[in-house]
Formats: structure tokens, sequence, C-alpha cells
């Protein structure tokens, strides 16, 4: 008697143990979560490949580039796909960071010669993160008060007067561009660096989707006349998104400056906005691994596309179109169900427990 009475007290215990472990094994196996190991996966091979001599060189001189187009894809899909707002002026925001970060690397490596790039490359690319992020406030203010296609057409003005400046501007190399000869290193060496900035972008925007933070966000997206009645400054929410996406397109910038030896501001014009924008559409709003994706294929697919000699770009468009259409469909949505990566680790893991009792 005294058992059944106290069997409650006894099991409470437990059976609270085991839904904070069902509860755990469920946030591991989340989509953003396996997606970073993916990715980490990803750059463990890519790094054996490199350093091992067994990859391409065309492979290596693209590696650096492409981990800057990831950055540049998951913060506009900050934007774009958190926040809701059309920005066709994001490319200006990296070459902000560019130039900034570079112009600050030279700086130090004439001040300092003995310094190291470990110490030299993640202060640059903090200060030219800051840099954009700045002009990433002064725009965003006058232009975050405005919606839909009224805020694409101001981001993109903003994007070309911001090219125009730099471009004219005797400090930033004028139209001949910045020398960047200097710190110019190789693939080898940034490699690193393009991981870790990766990673840290990737953690940022899981983490900010899932606070309350991203929570308040995603609502002023949503509806933005019910968030305000909640009480939620949406000018301040779109602003503040708004800087972070630059923060990290700058960085992404100086990153992508130091794999050259001479920058131009005409690089970045509307076209390469309109190219990130592209990746975000085509990996999906708001999606983290459909961004890391998007940038892998459209940035080596023309790369691949390059046999077919002069219609080579046909056959890009033309394959952009088909994979728009198609993911667009219901059967990729039946496609992405039947082979989900989340899906599948369950079921082996209910196999698994399945095994273990009829054992």
């Amino acid at each position: 008697m005294f058992l059944l009475l106290n069997l409650p007290d006894y099991l409470e215990p437990k059976i609270m143990r085991k839904c904070e472990k069902m509860k755990y094994n469920k946030k591991i196996f989340t989509s953003d979560y396996m997606t970073l190991g993916l990715v980490i996966i990803a750059y463990a091979v890519t790094a054996y490949m490199v350093y091992s001599g067994s990859a391409s060189r065309q492979m290596t001189n693209m590696l650096i580039s492409l981990s800057c187009y990831i950055v540049m894809a998951l913060s506009l899909n900050l934007v774009v796909g958190l926040l809701g707002e059309l920005s066709l002026g994001h490319a200006s925001f990296m070459s902000v960071g560019l130039f900034s970060g570079c112009m600050f690397s030279i700086y130090m490596l004439d001040s300092f010669p003995d310094m190291e790039l470990f110490f030299r490359l993640p202060l640059s690319m903090i200060v030219g993160g800051l840099f954009a992020s700045v002009f990433g406030l002064f725009v965003g203010l006058p232009a975050l008060r405005l919606d839909g296609d009224y805020l694409a057409i101001v981001t993109l003005a903003c994007g070309e007067i911001i090219k125009s400046v730099i471009t004219n501007l005797k400090i930033t190399g004028g139209a001949r561009g910045l020398d960047t000869s200097t710190i110019y290193s190789k693939t080898k060496v940034l490699l690193p660096y393009a991981f870790v900035l990766v990673i840290i972008t990737i953690l940022v925007m899981m983490n900010l989707k899932k606070s309350k933070y991203g929570r308040a966000i995603q609502s002023v997206r949503d509806n933005k006349i019910a968030a305000e009645s909640c009480g939620i400054n949406v000018v301040q929410h779109k602003l503040s998104v708004f800087v972070l996406s630059a923060f990290f397109a700058g960085c992404a910038g100086t990153l992508y400056g130091h794999n050259f030896a001479n920058v131009k501001a005409a690089s970045f014009d509307y076209n390469l906005s309109i190219e990130f924008l592209l990746l975000v559409v085509f990996g999906g709003l708001g999606s983290v691994r459909g961004s890391v994706i998007a940038a892998i294929v459209l940035k080596t697919l023309p790369e691949a596309l390059r046999g077919f000699d002069d219609y080579r770009m046909l056959v890009y468009s033309l394959m952009l179109i088909f994979i728009m259409l198609f993911n667009s469909s219901h059967i990729f949505d039946g496609f992405k169900r039947l082979f989900s990566l989340e899906k599948a680790i369950m079921s082996l893991k209910k196999r698994t427990k399945l095994e273990g009792k009829d054992g």
C-alpha cells in the first residue's frame, strides 16, 4: 500500500527526465542544426582536399567567394525572409565593408608589419562590419518607414549612390580600384576564417529565428498593425535587422577583398544585389539550409557550364527557370518529404529501438 501511494512521486522524476531527453533529441535533429552539421562536414572534406592538394585549381579559387556568397545570402535572408522586406542594395553594404576593412588591414600592416593575419583579419572584418552597419543605419532610418516596392526602389538608389561615392573617392583608389596586393592571401590561408564566418552567421540566424526577439520580428512581417497593437516597436525591430544584416555583409566584404589583389566599387552594383536576392528566393524565404544550398548551386553552376562556351549563360538561364518551376511545384514538396533527412534519422532511431527490444 505504501508503494502504491508513493508510486507517482517515484515515477514523476523518471518521466520528466525522459520527456526532457526526448525534447533535447528533437532539438538536435531540427532542420537548422542538421544544416549546421552538414556545413561543418562539407568544410572538413573541402579543407582536406585543399590542404592535401587533391582539389582542382578552379575549386580552390572559388571557395572564398563561395563562402562570402553564403554569408551574403544568409544575411539578406534576415531582411527578406525573416523581416519580409525587399532590399535591392545589399551589395553596397558588402562594398562598404570591403573598402573600410581592407583599408584598415593595409593601415595595420603598414603600422605593425609583424602583426599576424590571425589578429589582423578578424579585427579588419569587425571594422568592416561596423562601418557597413553604420551605413545600414543611415540607409535604414528613412527607408524602413516605407514598405514593399517603395523600399526596394529606395535601397536600390542608396546602393547606387554608395557605389558612385566610393568610386569617386581618392582614398579608395578611384575608378582604378583599391590596391590590396599587400594584404592579398591565398585560399589555403583564408579558408579557416571563411569557415568560422559562415558558422557564426548560421548560428546567429538560427538563434534569432527561435528567440523572443525573432518571433517579434516575424510578427511584424506577418501583421504590422497587430504587432504595433501588442506594443512592438516596428521601426526599431526593422532597423535592428537591417543593421545586423549589413554587419555580416560588411564582414563578408572584408574577407572577399583579402582574396584579390585589386578591388573596384563598380563590381558591387545592383546586378550583384539582384544576384544575392536570387539566392534567397531560390533557397526559400527564411530557410537557412536553402540559402546555403542556393549559394553553392548558383555560384558553381556557371563554372560547371564553361564547356558550353557561347551558350553557357543561355543554358544557365534555362536551368534557373526549370529549377524555379520545379521548386514551386507540389512534386518538389513531395520529393522533399520523401527524402527528408530528419525523417530518415528519426526512422532509423525508431528501427534501432525496435530491434533492441526484439533482441
